[in-house]
């Protein structure tokens, strides 16, 4: 296990960090971000991109692009999700986040409690976000990404409050389904929207 916090390198390896975004969202891609940072350019204020101000995040997301490395921004699809579950579809796109990077890192901390299969040498750090500076740098990139998407979408399919909420299941979110219906952007595997398909397909049945 990890302890020390904010390492740039680990035992004398080129350390990339990765982390993704949208796990528990009913809508929208899961994003992974892949860092490795400089340690000759300290980026201040890295934290679990949870915990900072949109601003901050913001600001910082700039500052990663500018001072790392290497960074690598990937996804998993709604689709994937649908078909090989959340948790492996966020694996995959940590998967291809590191795989996308232009430098390969020597030693590779995934946050979380679960490494991708791939064949670098890697551990899992639990709450690595708040503890190790590259992955907190690609929490932050991830995180950024998703969020803007999912504003876009709000103009997209308007009345469901995606700007606000995330695509997370909020009490706005949750009307709307049962109004509007669900979207394509929407995980159909996922119980919620899966209980929205299955009484919208009932009440054809019983229509016609």
């Amino acid at each position: 296990m990890i302890n020390e916090p904010y390492i740039c390198t680990y035992q004398g390896h080129l350390l990339a960090g990765v982390d993704e975004v949208g796990r528990g969202p009913l809508a929208g891609d899961v994003v992974a971000a892949a860092v490795i940072l400089d340690p000759n350019q300290t980026i201040e204020g890295l934290a679990d991109s949870k915990k900072l101000t949109e601003k901050k995040r913001e600001s910082l997301f700039v500052e990663i692009q500018e001072r790392a490395l290497s960074w690598c921004v990937a996804r998993a699809s709604v689709a994937e999700i649908d078909e090989i579950n959340i948790l492996q579809a966020s694996l995959l796109a940590m998967h291809r986040a590191v795989a996308g990077l232009h430098i390969r890192p020597e030693f590779v901390l995934v946050d979380g409690n679960k490494i991708p299969k791939w064949d670098y040498q890697a551990e899992a750090v639990v709450k690595g976000d708040s503890r190790v500076a590259a992955i907190s740098a690609g929490s932050i990139l991830a995180k950024v990404v998703r969020d803007r998407e999912m504003v876009a979408f709000d103009e997209t399919y308007p009345g469901y409050g995606f700007a606000g909420h995330k695509g997370y299941p909020t009490k706005v979110h949750m009307a709307a389904l049962d109004v509007q219906g669900i979207t394509p952007i929407h995980r159909r595997s996922f119980g919620p929207v899966r209980a929205r398909l299955e009484l919208d397909a009932t009440l054809t049945s019983t229509s016609t």
